[in-house]
């Protein structure tokens, strides 16, 4: 069995997707400046292009390349033109692609919106893993980062989309560990709540509710560096779950122990909490 005592993020050849903001670009940067690699991957070109400027200035080199994460052939040209760059397989695989989703309950969320979330936040994952993973073992070393979410485990009212779609990383994480036990490859899947990126802006979360989450995050959330550099020190130490606030630690925790107090302590706050009331009919 091969350990892991290695630093897997010290001159690492990473791709990492979603890379043109938020988590995606504070992990390429952070990466660079431990002297990486990296690809910077995003639907957004522009993004993508300016994150790696910053790489290169923090001290990295890298590429960008276009990709959307819910269309499987875009994930193969990705790796491809990872393998082709690297001239191997990458050290380091972050799937960090995502979108935000909310304010509408089920039954009242479309059917599109579901499979818009799903499509990026958790096939995204699985079309990464399926199409890197093979190299990746066979090559008998590197790392795995999941971007999953708090509501994956949270399970807050008027996200069911979001979480599900987060739910569905942490347990393919989950299982990946298990899978990958003695392989060389390790896996790791970040979960953290109130992030300081553009998350809230997307056109899947109800402005009532982007309204008051954005204003938590600018108030009380995370910068994405701090997140970057917990997510990739906890990583070089083996550990599966990266939980960086005390907030998402205490969820965690109360649904472990309480899970039907949770429940209901989470559908009275969602009552009292700053949202407008829920739209008549389905979107």
């Amino acid at each position: 069995m091969i350990g892991f005592t290695k630093p897997l993020t010290k001159r690492a050849k990473a791709v990492v997707t979603g890379a043109g903001s938020g988590i995606g670009r504070a992990l390429a940067v952070e990466l660079a400046a431990r002297g990486g690699h990296v690809v910077c991957a995003d639907i957004d070109e522009t993004g993508a292009k300016e994150t790696a400027r910053l790489v290169e200035r923090a001290g990295g080199t890298a590429i960008t390349a276009h990709c959307d994460v819910s269309r499987s052939d875009d994930v193969v040209a990705l790796r491809d033109r990872a393998l082709d760059w690297f001239n191997e397989a990458p050290t380091l695989l972050i799937n960090n692609a995502g979108i935000g989703a909310g304010g509408r309950t089920v039954g009242k969320a479309s059917l599109d919106d579901w499979a818009r979330t799903l499509g990026i936040n958790l096939w995204g994952v699985i079309h990464g893993c399926h199409h890197f993973l093979p190299a990746m073992k066979e090559a008998g070393r590197g790392g795995v980062i999941n971007t999953a979410s708090a509501a994956g485990f949270a399970a807050g009212p008027r996200m069911a989309a979001y979480n599900v779609s987060k739910a569905g990383v942490m347990s393919l994480s989950e299982t990946l560990a298990t899978e990958l036990a003695g392989t060389g490859v390790r896996v790791t899947v970040l979960c953290p709540t109130f992030v300081k990126t553009n998350i809230f802006s997307g056109d899947l979360i109800e402005s009532s509710v982007a309204g008051a989450a954005a204003r938590i995050a600018d108030f009380a959330g995370m910068s994405p560096e701090k997140v970057a550099r917990m997510t990739l020190d906890d990583h070089d130490k083996g550990r599966l779950y990266v939980v960086p606030q005390l907030d998402a630690k205490a969820i965690w925790l109360a649904k472990r122990l309480t899970p039907t107090t949770h429940a209901r302590v989470g559908g009275m706050l969602a009552r009292l909490a700053p949202f407008a009331p829920e739209e008549e009919g389905p979107r």
